[in-house]
Formats: structure tokens, C-alpha cells, sequence
């Protein structure tokens, strides 16, 4: 490392919100070629922190240095032109512009006569796009990108302002373990060049793999910044939660009832003659590579999406999903892979939890607010829910309690069929180890759960059974106590497909 200042040095950051302090003298410093971890549970200050360094918040205490002099981020393009970009978990793109319109967004290379010189532009993005290992035409439209590209994109569209550090949050949280591993080589090349990073994610294997350094938060205060070389993932697991996680999945031996809902020979846009049985008070698993069709097939159960041939039965009976609305009337209900799906952001943790369930709250057609209210409270209560009061903005809570609120609606509106879609994607450890208690509490309690996972030990740890899907269809069942990783992915891998692809 180059000798002199760090290039950045964050001293002493304070920042409040109504009833929440996010960060309390939280200070950080990252040097020239350096890639730096931060991590720490959902709640901890992490993003609150980058958005600081990046412009979006304004720090309500404490200084920010480069190379040794004190700068106001006052915002993301004033960073930008300070050599800070972020590049965020899901990627802030305009997916009908081109790339080259996405990388030099407000700023495209022009004429002497004042127009925009696509030629110009678009040479320039082929060598930007070549530094992250891209090989595009720079005319496509950003729609048209499988999400690993994007995230390259929002790094080829740092360098293009010369960044000199990039944030990357939860970097990988949609890619697959090969995309993981081109993204991370693309990285190390960039630091070779003198590119800094500050790296957060919930993937403790990964810090060891990338970083030098790590810093933990937790409650909006640093507990350490040590070398990765001298700790380990247990150790890192104790600075973060401060307590005894004890074991990491429940118990199973729950005693699935009758059947709720089956499909018969279903099928439909991403899947075809699928069927499966949902049962009480069970905890069924489907497993596959992404693009296998498992979402699609969920949104047709929900009645998101329309099946074109065979039915579907709730309690023996065959049944026309052709809304949510539909799927809600009858009791079951769909938690979305990207929560931002199931939130209403602007609305408080009251709102979010009882607008599913008016009948719940109502009195001749008029909502009672002190009911609704003293309704959500109970729920905050059950699950654990960390928020000041119930009358927080949903948007300042952390990944893991927005997701806790979303259960809470679908309790309080008294569903018998809970899909879950990635339900712990972007969640911290011990946020998990929560989700995965109150899941299984819900199966005992006489809930038929569906529980899609690209993570193979959250599947082994959860389910009673396990289905598994390849190429839209459903080409195996495995029995809980007899799953294994390699008996998943012998059933998840098309003969052509690198063995790679499901998150181990």
C-alpha cells in the first residue's frame, strides 16, 4: 500500500431518524487498492452509513476525508465527481436506454455542434465494458441484460467517472456462485489498478475470499475493524449478533395433515405438467438453478399468472385462481423474492400489516384505526418485530423486519397456504435464524408452506420434502431425512449445465 493518508476516512459519523439512532460515532477508513468488508445484521447501520459516503444522506455529525482533506458529500453526483460510486444490490439502471446511455448518463460525448457523438460513446463504452469482462454491443438496451450484467454495467458506469472507490452492496445476492466468481475476478483486476471497494454483504464465505479487512456494526456502532486474516467466520458471527445463535435450523419432525392445495399436470408461461401437493402443517422445499422455472410456477399458484392446462384443488376441490385476489379469497398467499414487491414504502408498519385484512379492522364498512393499530402491535410482538412503534415508516426498518411485517399481514389475514420466495435473500444471519424459526412455528401450527430457496442448506435445513425443477419442469422428489446436496443437483442440472449454479 502507497504510504500517506487512507484515501477515505469516515470520523465519528452520526446520523438520526424519528425514534432510531442509525449510526453513533461510527468512524471507517479504506486505503488506495483496498478491498474493505463491512458487515453486520440488517439494522445495523450498514446502508444508512454508504448512503452517507455516497451523497444520499446527509451525516448529522462527524467528517468525511479524502486523501487526508475533509469533503461534504452533499450528493451522489458531487461523490461521483469525488471518485465514490455505488453500485447498489439491485441495479439503478433505466432499462429502456441503451448501455452507452446508462454508462454516460448526463454526461454522453458531443459534437462540436453540440449533438451527441454515438460514435464517440459508444467506443468509449466497448472499453469500459471490456475492463468488467463484457462483450456487448453497446446499443442494446439495458432490458435486455440478465441481472449479472447489470450489476457489471453499474461498474463499468463507476469507472466511467473515474471512481476511485466503489461501494458494492450485497454485490451478488442474485447471481449465481459462476457469476459470483467472474464478478470477483473482475474486482481483483480492478484493485490491481488502484480501485478501492467497500464490500458489504450477508455472505460471510465471501469476505474471506475477497477482502483484507473487515469492519463489523451492530446497533449503529462499530464493534471492530480487525484483518481477515486473523479471524474466522465464527468469530466475525459473535462480533455481529453478540449472542449465542445456538442452532441454525429448527428441529423438524412436524406431522403434515391433510392436503390444502395440489396442482394436477399444471401448466403454464416458465413451467410445464407440474405437480405437487401441499400439505398442513408440512414445510415442502423446491429447489432448481435459477431460470428454472420455480417463481413462475409460484405465481401460478398464487393466480399472478395464468396457467393454460391442468387444475389446481384447495381442499379437493378444483379451483379458478385468475387474480391474487383470488388465491387471498381462498387462503393462500405469495411473499415476493424482492419485498419491495409486498411494501408500501411511504406507509407505516401499522398500514403495511393490516391493509390486507380490512375486514379484520372494520365495523360496517369503516376502519377502526385504535383495533388496527393494537392489532399490528400484537404482531410486532409474536414475531419479533424491531420498530420503535407501530407507527414507523416501513422504509426505515431492515431487510429482515420488513420481511417479519409481511408475514404479519398474511397472519393477521388468516392464510393457510404461505409461498415464500427467497425469503431470506439480502438478510443477515441472525435475521435468518428468526425467519426460519417463525416458519417452522407457522407448520406446526397447521400452515402448508412452500419455500423456494437457491441456497441448498436452507432447503436441507427447512423442508420435509423437497421437489426440485429443471428446465420448467419438476424432475424429482426427495424425502427430507434423505436429501443431500448432490442427489438436488444431479436432479437441478440439465446434462450441458456446469455443476456451479445452485448456491451451495
Amino acid at each position: 500500500m502507497a504510504a500517506g493518508p487512507p484515501f477515505l476516512e469516515a470520523r465519528n459519523i452520526g446520523k438520526r431518524f424519528p425514534g432510531v439512532v442509525a449510526l453513533d460515532q461510527v468512524s471507517i477508513s479504506v486505503e488506495r487498492g483496498q478491498i474493505h468488508a463491512l458487515i453486520g445484521e440488517n439494522g445495523a447501520g450498514k446502508s444508512t452509513l454508504m448512503k452517507i459516503l455516497d451523497g444520499i444522506y446527509k451525516p448529522d455529525e462527524g467528517e468525511i476525508l479524502l486523501d487526508g482533506k475533509a469533503v461534504v458529500v452533499a450528493s451522489p453526483f458531487i461523490a461521483l465527481g469525488l471518485g465514490i460510486s455505488m453500485v447498489h444490490q439491485e441495479p439503478k439502471l433505466c432499462d429502456p436506454l441503451s448501455i452507452s446511455e446508462n454508462v454516460f448518463m448526463g454526461r454522453l460525448p458531443r459534437t462540436s455542434w453540440g449533438r451527441v457523438d454515438w460514435a464517440k460513446a459508444n467506443a468509449q463504452c466497448e472499453k469500459l465494458l471490456a475492463r468488467v469482462g463484457l462483450r456487448l454491443d453497446p446499443r442494446m438496451p439495458v432490458e435486455a441484460l440478465s441481472i449479472a450484467q447489470r450489476q457489471l454495467i453499474q461498474l463499468a458506469k463507476a469507472l466511467a467517472f473515474d471512481a476511485r472507490l466503489i461501494i458494492l452492496d450485497e454485490p451478488t445476492a442474485s447471481l449465481t456462485p459462476v457469476e459470483v466468481d467472474r464478478l470477483f475476478a473482475i474486482v481483483q483486476a480492478l484493485q490491481a489498478e488502484g480501485v478501492s471497494f467497500l464490500y458489504i454483504s450477508h455472505h460471510l464465505d465471501e469476505i474471506f475470499r475477497i477482502a483484507s479487512r473487515v469492519t463489523v456494526l451492530k446497533d449503529g456502532r462499530k464493534v471492530s475493524t480487525i484483518s481477515v486474516a486473523e479471524t474466522n467466520k465464527d468469530a466475525l458471527i459473535g462480533l455481529m449478533v453478540g449472542r449465542d445463535l445456538g442452532e441454525r435450523f429448527p428441529e423438524k419432525g412436524r406431522a403434515p395433515g391433510r392436503p390444502v392445495l395440489e396442482a394436477q399436470d399444471i401448466s403454464g408461461k416458465g413451467f410445464r405438467d407440474a405437480s405437487l401437493t401441499l400439505r398442513a402443517g408440512e414445510i415442502v422445499g423446491l429447489s432448481g438453478l435459477v431460470g428454472a422455472g420455480r417463481t413462475e410456477l409460484a405465481r401460478a399458484l398464487f393466480g399472478a399468472d395464468p396457467i393454460a392446462r391442468g387444475r389446481i384443488l384447495i381442499d379437493g376441490h378444483v379451483v379458478s385462481l385468475r387474480s391474487p385476489a383470488d388465491a387471498i379469497r381462498r387462503g393462500v398467499a405469495y411473499i415476493a423474492e424482492d419485498r419491495r414487491d409486498g411494501l408500501f414504502m411511504p406507509l407505516s408498519v401499522r398500514e403495511n400489516i393490516a391493509l390486507a385484512a380490512p375486514e379484520k379492522h372494520s365495523r360496517l364498512g369503516v376502519l377502526e384505526p385504535r383495533k388496527q393499530a393494537q392489532q399490528a402491535r400484537s404482531f410486532i410482538g409474536r414475531l419479533n418485530v424491531r420498530t420503535p412503534h407501530s407507527e414507523q415508516r416501513i422504509a426505515l426498518l431492515s431487510g429482515g423486519n420488513q420481511q417479519k411485517c409481511i408475514l404479519a399481514r398474511w397472519l393477521l389475514k388468516g392464510v393457510r397456504v404461505l409461498i415464500l420466495d427467497e425469503p431470506t435473500r439480502g438478510i443477515d444471519v441472525g435475521a435468518k435464524r428468526e425467519i426460519y424459526a417463525l416458519v417452522d412455528q407457522l407448520a406446526r401450527e397447521g400452515m402448508a408452506v412452500l419455500l423456494i430457496s437457491s441456497e441448498l442448506p436452507e432447503i436441507l435445513g427447512m423442508a420435509d420434502r423437497v421437489l426440485v425443477m429443471s428446465g420448467g419442469r419438476i424432475t424429482g422428489e426427495v424425502e427430507g431425512q434423505r436429501a443431500t446436496e448432490e442427489r438436488l443437483l444431479a436432479l437441478a442440472l440439465p446434462t450441458e449445465s456446469p455443476k456451479q449454479e445452485l448456491h451451495a
